[in-house]
């Protein structure tokens, strides 16, 4: 029976070890931090190369010493007391200098770090974006380009972008891992950071900082475009939004200031709402609620019918879409007239 207990124990012992080593080997491939794509993630990667060694070094060896020890030295009753050692000059200086060394080194290489990623990027082909977090999404603003978007950020390759980071409301963070590290989005302070992309590609990204109820969904994405189609979007992006004057895209414009939607979401040329996204050229992103929906009609439709079932939101406090008890014929011409909105 002992056995039998015994062999059970160990099999449950060895499918808990063998599922935490499955566990810790999953990664979400398209948050990884240790894929870096742009210069800035590759200095802070290489810091990180540096010290995570060392820490697992030295991790090991005070668990292994700790571990002799207490096996050595445990009680063996009071008449095989352990010899009492009263001070070492030599260990003592050791175990002290050793460890200031390592942290003076590995301080310093932080230091260093942190000032050149920290450092705007100066020149005449730097872009500048401006992120506003919002609960719970991110407005983007290109003051170069006269352009205002919402959680997807478009940037061309091989370009220093300088990012201006604020809130609208409370603390959020804004963090594309395999293009940078995370920084605070703080109300009342403006914080910097530096991004670039070397290829073309989406590079994703969330809010890192719990701010409220749908803190989850707050995702964004990087797009990284060559710089002659980089310059076409933004292009396109300046220009006023299309007003249908026919058909269910025109029913549907009517609809959308008459239930309120232009009260909350800017159109240029057409609406100027100021407190959700702006909607201009909503139909050339691939996203929409805090990039937590691709873009379609079966998604539209579903947010449309019932915007808090689909993303927790506090309507009541003026945080995120109220449900507008739409009609199912209303909902197919506000569909059509977003679709215009190129």
């Amino acid at each position: 029976m002992r056995r039998a207990r015994w062999a059970g124990a160990r099999a449950r012992l060895t499918a808990a070890v063998t599922s935490l080593v499955i566990l810790a080997a999953c990664a979400n491939t398209k948050q990884n931090v240790l894929d870096p794509q742009g210069q800035v993630a590759r200095d802070e990667d290489r810091l990180w190369d540096i010290v995570f060694p060392i820490a697992i070094f030295f991790f090991f060896v005070v668990g292994i010493l700790t571990i002799l020890i207490v096996i050595k030295f445990r009680d063996k009753g009071d008449d095989r007391a352990p010899k009492q050692v009263h001070g070492n000059t030599i260990l003592e200086a050791g175990w002290t200098a050793i460890p200031a060394a390592i942290l003076l080194v590995i301080g310093i290489l932080t230091v260093s770090t942190v000032i050149d990623i920290n450092r705007k990027a100066e020149g005449a082909d730097v872009l500048e974006v401006t992120v506003v977090g919002h609960q719970w999404w991110w407005e983007y603003e290109y003051p170069q380009h006269r352009v205002t978007t919402a959680n997807e950020m478009h940037i061309p390759v091989g370009t220093k972008v300088n990012v201006t980071l604020k809130s609208d409301d409370v603390i959020h963070s804004w963090w594309p891992p395999k293009l940078a590290g995370k920084v605070d989005v703080i109300p009342g302070r403006t914080n910097h950071m530096v991004i670039e992309a070397d290829k073309p590609g989406t590079y994703y990204g969330q809010c890192t900082e719990y701010c409220g109820l749908s803190h989850a969904n707050m995702r964004l994405r990087v797009i990284a475009q060559s710089k002659d189609d980089f310059a076409t979007w933004a292009s396109d992006q300046a220009q006023d939004a299309a007003t249908p004057t026919a058909g269910e895209a025109a029913e549907g414009a009517a609809l959308f200031r008459s239930k309120g939607c232009s009260g909350c979401h800017t159109v240029k040329g057409f609406a100027v709402g100021q407190v959700g996204p702006d909607l201009t050229h909503f139909s050339s992103r691939e996203t929409f609620a805090g990039a937590i929906f691709d873009r379609n009609n079966e998604n539209l439709r579903r947010w449309l019918l019932d915007p808090p079932k689909e993303k927790p939101m506090q309507p009541d406090r003026n945080l995120g879409m109220p449900n507008l008890h739409l009609t199912d014929d209303e909902i197919t011409k506000l569909i059509a007239y977003l679709d215009t909105l190129k």
